[in-house]
């Protein structure tokens, strides 16, 4: 399980970083299906560390014996 949770744990930080360069690059786009896409953008990069949470914290919970 300690993988697991090492392995998902840097695969979200990887994706996180990502999803930041990526709203940096369209914040600076001025159309209006870039302003959409950044709307969309900034929710995922609140929520993508809360569901990274929320995975650490289930399997934690589920790992106690």
């Amino acid at each position: 399980m300690n993988t697991f949770k090492k392995v998902t744990a840097l695969a979200i930080v990887i994706l996180w970083i990502l999803l930041i360069l990526t709203t940096l690059i369209v914040a600076f786009i001025n159309t209006e299906a870039a302003r959409t896409l950044l709307k969309g953008l900034i929710v995922i990069d609140i929520c993508l560390p809360v569901v990274g949470y929320a995975i650490r914290l289930m399997t934690h919970l589920l790992s106690k014996k």
